[in-house]
């Protein structure tokens, strides 16, 4: 679900954003020319110090050796633009739509003993969020602490009976900038920014984040890697992405909960074990990069750094696709200078506006040589990117306007070509379900879809 659907159910909303002073977005064109990164990158260990140099440069040249791609650099680079470490010692899993993803979640709070720590844009009162709410409660009753975050627009159609029901049994839950000004708390009413980051964190020690929202939406598999081919969208659920990730990188998503309960003026967090001693579990290179609006845009600029230093490919899947200028202008250089640049964007939409407001762009990247796809059957809400087939992210973070300047995101980058390899691995199931997009289809398409997409573009900043 997307921002843009709930509209019609908020038109006095909706002139309040009209009438809000625009953001905009740093000037990123000579992003490398204005960075001053460290010799070497710093890597953080399980025991929470940082690497000396000597040692730092070990695990990224055990990652860099086969990939063909100057790690360290980019790594550096990274760090210069985000001001965030790298994290050493993780096991990152990818997991591949709703009921893999919901499988292991539920299967985490079940097994938890201290403490769950939820934050999510969409919190339904279906079937799915249903068993997700009792199984919060019977944890909360049998002495876990549980605490969560719901984003209040992204639960607009949510009873209040569903979340009091939890409060009812201890849960402890905050609405992320309140819809009603009469209920915020602390800082002043600003209802364009959202929490749209989807974390679930498990006695501080397993950490889960992606695209995946508690909704039923995700109750049926997008058929991915399935060897049956449907003939029909209702066959089929939405394909997403989410990973869950084991070791010294949660303690990362547990200060940005923290963090994130502590700006919204709420009650304190009940006592629970938050940061337990994180052994190195795994050989992942993992950086967790989260933004907030007003913030310093670092998912923005790590997206936009690893697209203009791509040398061979960039493989990007996106549910939301509206890219601003700049980062339209970084896909075409790349493409210019011959990096194979290919996107996997939906071919059905759960969101008109900003699905013909992302092809209003086609003509520019189709002639610079990017390559569009449109995934056939189910509707893609993943947001993933494999670039040289080392540097990967996973996260919430579309590619559009609202993702970067008015929304709490999180994305996690994982460096290496294993990983990488697995990524890619997915990035060509998808394809292999999606149909391209050439010049000549596009240019012959009908009038009444180019006068949709004239129309949405004037919306692009609020989508």
């Amino acid at each position: 679900m997307k921002l843009g659907q709930v509209l019609h159910r908020l038109p006095s909303i909706c002139a309040c954003w009209m009438l809000a002073a625009c953001s905009t977005l740093p000037d990123v064109q000579q992003l490398r020319a204005t960075l001053d990164p460290p010799a070497v990158p710093s890597i953080t260990s399980g025991k929470g110090g940082t690497l000396p140099p000597r040692h730092a440069r070990a695990p990224l040249a055990r990652r860099w050796a086969r990939s063909g791609v100057d790690l360290a650099a980019m790594a550096a680079l990274e760090e210069a633009v985000t001001g965030v470490p790298l994290i050493k010692g993780n096991e990152v899993t990818l997991l591949f739509d709703g009921p893999q993803t919901m499988a292991e979640m539920l299967k985490a709070i079940a097994e938890a003993k201290n403490h769950i720590n939820l934050e999510t844009y969409i919190f339904d009162q279906d079937e799915l969020g249903l068993k997700f709410a009792d199984a919060l409660i019977e944890k909360q009753r049998a002495g876990v602490a549980v605490n969560i975050i719901y984003d209040s627009v992204g639960t607009l159609g949510v009873p209040q009976a569903f979340f009091e029901r939890m409060r009812a049994a201890g849960i402890h839950l905050v609405a992320f900038n309140p819809v009603n000004p009469a209920k915020v708390r602390g800082d002043a009413w600003k209802i364009n920014n959202r929490d749209h980051r989807k974390i679930l964190i498990v006695d501080g020690k397993l950490a889960f984040t992606g695209g995946i929202n508690i909704s039923a939406t995700y109750a049926k598999s997008s058929l991915f890697r399935s060897k049956s081919k449907p003939t029909d969208q209702s066959q089929v659920g939405w394909r997403d992405t989410h990973v869950k990730i084991d070791g010294p990188a949660v303690a990362a998503f547990q200060w940005l909960f923290i963090r994130a309960w502590s700006q919204q003026d709420a009650a304190e967090l009940p006592d629970a074990s938050y940061f337990p001693p994180l052994a190195e579990v795994g050989k992942r290179l993992v950086r967790v990069i989260a933004s907030e609006p007003g913030g310093g845009f670092e998912i923005y600029k790590a997206y936009i750094l690893a697209i203009q230093e791509a040398k061979r490919s960039i493989h990007i899947t996106s549910a939301y696709f509206v890219p601003d200028q700049q980062t339209a202008a970084a896909l075409c250089g790349a493409a210019r200078r011959g990096v194979d640049v290919q996107v996997v964007l939906p071919g059905v939409s759960d969101s008109g506006l900003v699905f013909h407001a992302g092809h209003a762009l086609y003509d520019e990247l189709l002639a610079c040589g990017v390559r569009i796809f449109h995934l056939q059957l189910a509707v893609l809400h993943a947001k993933t990117a494999v670039i040289d087939g080392a540097w990967s992210t996973v996260g919430s973070t579309n590619i559009d306007m609202r993702s970067f300047l008015h929304n709490s995101e999180l994305n996690v980058v994982v460096l290496g070509d294993s990983f990488g390899r697995e990524m890619e691995n997915a990035f060509q199931e998808d394809l292999r379900d999606s149909l391209e997009i050439t010049r000549e289809k596009w240019a012959a398409r009908p009038f009444a879809d180019r006068l949709k997409e004239w129309a949405a573009r004037f919306m692009n900043y609020w989508l």
